[in-house]
């Protein structure tokens, strides 16, 4: 008996056919986002203390006096490495991708990397109130 609430023009393949294209795009651009937790962890912690204390936003870490050469010898390799990482393994997961444009698929892409950030930045301003 179909459900009254299908479509009728809906095959029942059509949704396990786009879990099988997106769902290796997604697996990968999640995990990656968790590689992503310490550089993008550091460059907030770069321009909270950097240029938005000079502006006057934010307040100055009082321990950190050692000027922006470290963090840019820590920030530039590590954001060397992801991307090493992330365009290479995301062009191999787009293959299966089949029937988005490029621009679609790299835009979703950043997004699910940026993800496991937004979620655990929310969920510690949550816990601490």
């Amino acid at each position: 008996m179909p459900s009254r609430y299908r479509d009728p023009g809906h095959a029942e393949g059509e949704t396990m056919d786009a879990m099988r294209r997106w769902g290796p795009p997604v697996a990968v651009h999640l995990i990656l986002g968790m590689v992503a937790l310490v550089p993008l962890w550091l460059s907030m912690m770069f321009v909270v203390n950097h240029p938005l204390a000079a502006w006057g936003i934010t307040s100055r870490e009082p321990t950190d006096n050692d000027g922006m050469l470290p963090w840019l010898v820590l920030l530039v390799p590590m954001w060397a490495v992801f991307l090493a990482l992330w365009l290479p393994l995301g062009s191999l997961a787009r293959r299966t991708a089949t029937g988005v444009s490029r621009a679609r698929y790299w835009t979703v892409g950043a997004a699910l990397v940026l993800a496991p950030m937004v979620f655990l930045t929310t969920l510690f301003h949550v816990v601490e109130g």
